[in-house]
């Protein structure tokens, strides 16, 4: 069987295109223009595209964000609002009858011996501890925020200039802001886990109470009063926390909102790029069916190398 014919494909110049167009380096460079400035446009639409996407990403994750913010806001307020009843309620006992101080001694004695080991556990300690001395146990200090947080948080609760809050919060938007409010909302959990097994210590013994005779109600008066006091004191430390946290993540919300407006101008800037070098691609095409394609095509390189000058800069300054 014979062999088939060795067919080879190669691309010809037409001779007038050829005579138009000096085969020179620059020449060959113009005469490649449309297919360069389409690939241009495109990665521009591109980037476009995806500087809108992030854009819209920021916007949601800053929403997310406020929702929790939200949420620490109203934890600090219920918080704050129940230690202030409670210190009401308190003031109104002292005012309306002669409280005295809760006595160990006394407590154990109405508690009866079988609440020995409830008092000397070590969760017993904590309690009796609290409500004799009128303190809350004592427990790890929140750990420090960093100094830029802290410069950050210190220039909004001072109502400093947008501008200026605006470069503090990009500075530590991140790893440093968001480790800070890992590390406050470790601290949180690791209070509350502390304080359950003295709170519930403290509710059993209070139940205990309430079904001993009339003879230990001095005592029962007494252990009401220190147990107002130790939840006020608690609600206020927990509402601290919850307001730093809260603070936390409003600057996580700027951050987030600082990103999408830059994402959105980023893609703006691409879209006009994309508008020039377009504009190179249309120019080049009539470049084909003209007859001065020389000149037509060096405004259309010009014009792609003005939208490729343009894509930098907005890559590296915007």
């Amino acid at each position: 069987m014979a062999a088939l014919p060795k067919i080879t494909l190669k691309a010809q110049i037409p001779e007038e295109l050829k005579a138009e167009v000096a085969q020179t380096p620059w020449g060959k460079v113009l005469s490649v223009t449309p297919v360069v400035m389409t690939v241009i446009a495109t990665m521009l639409a591109g980037l476009a595209s995806s500087e809108m996407t992030r854009a819209q990403y920021d916007r949601s994750l800053a929403a997310q964000r406020q929702s929790k913010a939200g949420d620490q806001w109203g934890f600090f307020q219920s918080k704050r609002l129940r230690a202030v009843m409670l210190r009401g309620t308190l003031d109104l006992m002292v005012t309306t009858d002669s409280r005295r101080n809760l006595d160990a001694a006394a407590l154990r004695l109405a508690l009866g011996p079988s609440s020995a080991a409830t008092l000397d556990s070590p969760a017993g300690r904590l309690a009796l501890a609290a409500l004799t001395e009128g303190a809350l146990p004592r427990t790890e200090p929140a750990p420090p925020l960093p100094a830029a947080v802290a410069a950050a948080r210190a220039a909004i609760d001072a109502g400093r200039p947008d501008e200026e809050v605006a470069t503090l919060v990009l500075s530590i938007a991140g790893t440093v802001l968001d480790g800070a409010l890992r590390d406050q909302q470790a601290h949180a959990l690791s209070q509350d886990a502390r304080l359950e097994p003295v709170i519930s210590r403290i509710d059993a013994w209070e139940k205990q109470l309430a079904g001993q005779p009339d003879e230990a109600k001095p005592t029962l008066r007494a252990f009401v009063a220190a147990r107002l006091r130790f939840h006020a004191q608690r609600y206020d430390a927990e509402a601290r926390l919850n307001q730093t946290i809260a603070q936390l993540f409003e600057m996580q919300v700027r951050a987030s909102n600082l990103a999408a407006e830059r994402h959105h101008r980023r893609s703006g800037r691409f879209f006009y790029g994309m508008l020039a070098a377009q504009l190179a691609v249309i120019v080049s095409t009539f470049a084909l069916a003209a007859r001065r394609r020389t000149l037509l095509w060096t405004i259309a390189a010009a014009a792609g190398t003005v939208a490729l000058a343009f894509t930098v800069y907005v890559l590296m300054f915007v």
